[in-house]
């Protein structure tokens, strides 16, 4: 896991995801009439018992304006790179997701606020549920290490102690069995020279990293 700057928000999102979310919220409080479409079946008193997976997923809807979702403007802002694992996710043989980092169940506000979406391949995605795990923005140098035998990521001896916790809950998800065998083809394909250290970069940048910082690039690579 590495820092990653957060992406401005696009210019759609406003009216494409946020004003409609804001819209889908009142409608599930009873507050407004739909125009028209049929009626919410279940009213909730506050938007706090909203349960998440009630709230309509308008970060995956597609635009007609132009064929996208939230969703691939947050593939294209973070050039294809889980938040989580820095590895890239493949548009057609990946499962790119939108992680709601605050869970939509802890905080209603921020559903439908492009702040709160992380860019997160599907196994992570799924396995982090509600765990209190290091924000990617938020994430500091050092703070994880990956063992290049083991293909296993560490707890970095630069992470601070208020961070530990945080940090040992990260790594639950990082460690997935799908996410270790990933890891594990890109460091071996590597040491066979099958792809070079430009490639690794590309396309696991996390690798690439822990590759240069423990000295074990290939004689040449730069």
């Amino acid at each position: 896991m590495i820092p990653v700057m957060r992406a401005e928000e696009p210019h759609s999102f406003d009216v494409h995801v946020r004003k409609r979310g804001s819209n889908a919220i009142q409608k599930l409080l009873g507050r407004s009439v739909p125009a028209r479409g049929r009626r919410p079946k279940v009213t909730y008193t506050r938007p706090e018992d909203i349960p998440g997976d009630t709230f309509p997923t308008y970060w995956t809807e597609v635009r007609t304006t132009d064929g996208k979702s939230a969703l691939d403007d947050l593939m294209d802002a973070y050039g294809q790179y889980c938040a989580y694992l820095a590895m890239r996710i493949e548009r057609a043989t990946g499962s790119p997701t939108v992680d709601h980092f605050v869970p939509k169940e802890r905080d209603w506000r921020l559903v439908y606020e492009w702040s709160n979406y992380r860019l997160s391949a599907g196994c992570v995605n799924g396995a982090k549920g509600r765990r209190n795990v290091v924000d990617p923005f938020k994430v500091g140098g050092g703070w994880f290490e990956l063992d290049l035998d083991t293909f296993y990521v560490k707890r970095g001896p630069s992470a601070p102690a208020s961070e530990h916790a945080r940090i040992d809950e990260t790594l639950t998800i990082l460690n997935l069995r799908q996410c270790i065998a990933q890891r594990g083809d890109f460091i071996t394909r590597y040491r066979e020279k099958t792809i070079d250290l430009p490639h690794l970069q590309t396309y696991a940048p996390f690798i690439a990293s822990e590759f240069r910082r423990q000295g074990r690039i290939h004689p040449g690579d730069a």
